[in-house]
């Protein structure tokens, strides 16, 4: 099994891991509500992609949990 021939120094190996630094994202604004966007993924605050609707937010969960429960109200018991 092969073995290195001699170590390599910490500064040469600090200069190797020097490169690897993390870039910054690019922030782009929703087309649906104008809210920051890391580009190529769905909005956070709206859950829109490209002109479509792909995730549901809490907003959503809690409209639809409302709807729910009036129609739970309003249904009469018999």
């Amino acid at each position: 099994m092969p073995v290195p021939k001699r170590k390599r120094s910490r500064a040469r190996r600090d200069k190797r891991f020097a490169n690897k630094g993390m870039n910054e994202h690019s922030v782009a604004e929703c087309a649906n509500c104008q809210g920051p966007l890391v580009s190529h993924q769905a909005c956070t605050s709206c859950g829109h992609y490209k002109g479509r609707k792909v995730l549901t937010t809490k907003a959503d969960r809690a409209v639809k949990r409302t709807d729910t429960r009036k129609a739970k109200e309003a249904k009469p018991t018999e």
